[in-house]
């Protein structure tokens, strides 16, 4: 789609309000991080960390089911009582759930850098590395979808105020 053909006025909205729902959220960030989660996880578990390992198991499907919650809440149109994820649960409790959400985010690109690092990204078994590769590629591919719109959005002359 060219500049000229991107949406404007009504239509540019409710793509940036798609961009913004709890599903589309969920599914291009908050399940891929699960997955980077899970994955680490049983990884540690394997490294011999077994009470670490399932700890950050634990965590990773905390997190996948209250993302799965809010996609629900979502597509009922409804708004979700609870975070993405846990730790932004208990922001949520002492009034900063985006500083938590933050911190969530600090520690997932910490796991993913972990296990390229270590080398544990070599030791997935073919269907763990499926996931690893699908949760990469939503996260990425959708984040570098929203940002080219955004920016296409802005340029002069189409609704931006550059």
């Amino acid at each position: 789609m060219s500049a000229a053909e991107m949406p404007t006025g009504k239509s540019a909205d409710e793509i940036q309000r798609f961009f913004n729902r709890p599903l589309f959220l969920s599914l291009t960030i908050g399940v891929p991080f699960c997955i980077f989660k899970l994955l680490f996880g049983l990884s540690v578990v394997r490294g011999g960390l077994a009470s670490a390992g399932w700890l950050v198991v634990f965590w990773a499907l905390a997190d996948l089911a209250m993302n799965i919650g809010r996609e629900l809440y979502d597509l009922r149109g409804r708004s979700a009582p609870f975070e993405y994820c846990s730790l932004a649960q208990i922001g949520r409790l002492l009034g900063a759930p985006l500083v938590f959400l933050a911190l969530d985010t600090l520690l997932t690109f910490s796991i993913i850098c972990a296990m390229l690092w270590s080398g544990w990204i070599t030791r997935l078994s073919g269907s763990e590395t499926v996931l690893w590769y699908t949760a990469t590629t939503l996260n990425l591919i959708s984040l570098s979808v929203v940002v080219l719109y955004n920016e296409i959005r802005a340029l002069p002359g189409k609704n931006g105020s550059r």
